[in-house]
């Protein structure tokens, strides 16, 4: 699974709040090419068009019962009625062309709204309301496949105060990634409240989370500091539970670089229960296809990346344990990237993953996108 990289100024404000946690594998670095003016200087367009392929051992690698092919085309749509006020629309519509085993978001065909919101500014107040991408260190969506989960919101974020930011958001529906337009109703009330500080030296959130829908609340806490030639930072999740015991989380890492490769190495430990989370999780330790908080026990990664000839390249092991120590599972990546121009991008996925099981599971993803 692809970890989100947000779009649009929804997702931009509350990506600004979260200070470390960051997991997201390394990818191209293609940025969005000017947005064209349409009908009249207030209104921004871009598209995307993107083909993926994957396929995995659980038939046999490249068998048409255990591959996946689809094709999406993404556009993003900004009109500003003023300096204040803008609505935002992103539309995906897709095909699979592999009519056998599993459609990526579950069907043949199709179209929705990713994104619909109406964004507000006053002053340094930010006010976000409908379809947006959420990127919070324990509920957010994630880029994988053909379009990254989405959530229905209402969201506030404030820069008021130099290097703090402010953050609140009232979930209501979420669209759980590869599962086309499907936003499902939380149930209950589903809420997080947020401050954050970055000075680019000294880094450190507070997250509290109360989700009715899973039946939990949950305190999230993490601090960084940049020495320049290394990152160290820890965190912190207490997931309280109405039902089941509660779940105690703690990670730290370690971050550098050496000979122009950057390394990272990171722990967590997992005790009592699993970790609640909704979408994805930040956990230092989890990788492509593992979320650290479906583990009990200790966790351990370890991660090189860097750019050869062009080509972006992460290759990382991560070790995990599953019902205290009961079961042990891994999970080794390899991921490649490579831009051929500032708009055309391919990249290559290898995953060999173990949740507990006595089977491996082999995965390649391959897949390419065209910014327009």
């Amino acid at each position: 699974m692809k970890f989100t990289k947000l779009s649009l100024i929804a997702a931009l404000a509350v990506s600004a709040a979260v200070a470390g946690g960051d997991i997201a594998p390394i990818e191209p670095a293609v940025e969005a090419p000017v947005a064209k003016a349409a009908c009249n200087d207030n209104t921004t367009i871009n598209g995307k068009l993107t083909g993926y392929y994957y396929t995995d051992d659980a038939v046999d690698l490249f068998d048409k019962e255990s591959s996946e092919l689809g094709f999406a085309a993404t556009l993003d749509v900004t009109h500003k009625f003023n300096q204040n006020l803008a609505m935002n629309f992103t539309a995906v519509g897709y095909v699979n062309t592999i009519k056998t085993g599993y459609q990526m978001e579950g069907n043949n065909d199709g179209a929705f709204f990713n994104v619909a919101n109406l964004t507000a500014n006053y002053f340094d107040t930010t006010f976000v309301l409908g379809r947006q991408l959420l990127d919070t260190p324990m509920l957010g969506g994630f880029d994988w496949l053909l379009a990254p989960g989405a959530f229905e919101a209402y969201t506030a974020v404030n820069n008021s105060i130099e290097n703090v930011t402010l953050v609140g958001s009232y979930v209501r529906t979420w669209r759980p990634n590869n599962t086309g337009d499907n936003f499902v109703t939380l149930d209950g009330d589903n809420w997080t409240l947020a401050a954050a500080y970055d000075n680019k030296t000294i880094s450190a959130s507070i997250w509290y989370y109360n989700v009715d829908a899973a039946n939990y609340t949950q305190f999230y806490v993490d601090a960084g500091y940049n020495f320049g030639a290394a990152q160290v930072a820890a965190q912190y999740a207490n997931t309280d539970y109405d039902t089941v015991a509660d779940s105690d989380m703690f990670a730290v890492k370690v971050a550098g670089e050496v000979a122009g490769i950057n390394l990272m190495a990171a722990y967590a430990n997992v005790s009592d229960n699993t970790v609640g989370y909704v979408g994805r999780d930040t956990i230092y330790t989890s990788s492509w296809n593992t979320m650290t908080s479906n583990s009990v026990g200790d966790a351990y990664k370890v991660e090189a990346s860097g750019e050869f000839a062009g080509v972006s390249a992460t290759a990382s092991y991560a070790y995990y344990e599953y019902e205290q120590g009961a079961d042990e599972g891994h999970e080794f990546d390899v991921i490649l990237g490579y831009n051929f121009t500032d708009c055309i991008d391919a990249n290559l996925v290898y995953s060999n993953t173990n949740y507990g099981t006595p089977d491996d599971v082999n995965a390649l993803e391959i897949y390419a996108n065209y910014k327009f």
